[in-house]
């Protein structure tokens, strides 16, 4: 599960994380015409857990999961609620660890949710 990858190591020994096998193979497949398996599993385990949110940051993955009815939200949208809640203390520090790991984000969408946060 990600080995190798930043995080890994602790998403495989947190206790309140588990493996989950997809029931609907089906809508995979169909759903993997248009994104990547991991994205296609997530859409899909949602939809049969009833999932209240669901964490894709893909636009094209957002994009068909709310088609299917679900509620979505981002990594930025998670560390803007976690600035806001106080979790976190600077949330331009945050994005420039997240970009340090190859994740990418736009200038414009960088501003705005610095604006958000207070940090403009």
């Amino acid at each position: 599960m990600g080995g190798g990858r930043p995080g890994s190591e602790e998403v495989r020994e947190a206790s309140w994380i588990r493996v989950v096998e997809i029931r609907d193979k089906h809508l995979k497949r169909l759903l993997q015409f248009l994104l990547d398996e991991g994205e296609s599993e997530v859409i899909v385990l949602a939809l049969e857990v009833k999932a209240s949110l669901v964490l894709l940051d893909d636009r094209e993955a957002r994009l068909q999961a709310k088609r299917l009815g679900l509620r979505v939200t981002g990594t930025l949208g998670v560390l803007l609620r976690a600035k806001k809640l106080g979790l976190i203390k600077s949330l331009r520090d945050e994005l420039n660890k997240l970009k340090e790991t190859g994740f990418r984000i736009s200038k414009s969408l960088e501003e705005e949710i610095l604006n958000a946060a207070g940090e403009s």
